[in-house]
């Protein structure tokens, strides 16, 4: 696998936005938003709002939950790098959620649908499933935040279609 990968990065080397990576790298980066997102590869924040080099900050953590170091990530980004718009997205489908839905993980996944289950309380439909999460996360923000200069979002991206629908 780290063949296809070395692969990747020569086409992204040979074909990636170089001019903005050198910018990026002298300057520093100025992303205009935070989206905090799952770890699912089907994913891709850069993608879907069709964002490029320094343009998003991501955070991404599987079931896009929160704790301390994923809201610290969103500190540095609102406090030191000036972003204004935080958003939280989740997405259809989501694996974490639906293992919340099942009620049957263990170790350390535990961690992940513990913290879910208090966002979809007795939920049991897996796309509102996935609303409700997403607008508990974005609630955690603001209320960690409290700053009215940074613009909090919940949204949701429908894997099948590729539409994000804002909560």
């Amino acid at each position: 696998m780290t063949e296809r990968m070395t692969e990747g990065n020569r086409r992204f080397l040979l074909t990636g936005n170089r001019a903005l990576r050198e910018q990026t790298a002298i300057y520093g980066q100025h992303p205009y938003a935070v989206v905090i997102c799952c770890s699912d590869s089907r994913v891709i924040p850069e993608q879907i709002f069709s964002a490029d080099i320094g343009d998003l900050f991501v955070v991404r953590v599987a079931g896009n939950v929160l704790d301390r170091h994923q809201l610290g990530s969103i500190a540095y980004a609102t406090e030191h790098l000036g972003c204004k718009t935080v958003v939280m997205l989740g997405h259809t489908g989501c694996g974490a959620v639906g293992a919340a839905l099942e009620g049957h993980a263990d170790g350390y996944i535990r961690s992940l649908t513990d913290e879910i289950q208090k966002a979809i309380g007795q939920e049991r439909d897996p796309d509102e499933a996935c609303r409700r999460n997403a607008l508990y996360g974005a609630e955690r923000i603001r209320q960690a935040f409290r700053d009215p200069s940074v613009e909090v979002r919940a949204a949701l991206y429908d894997i099948r279609t590729g539409a994000v629908e804002w909560l």
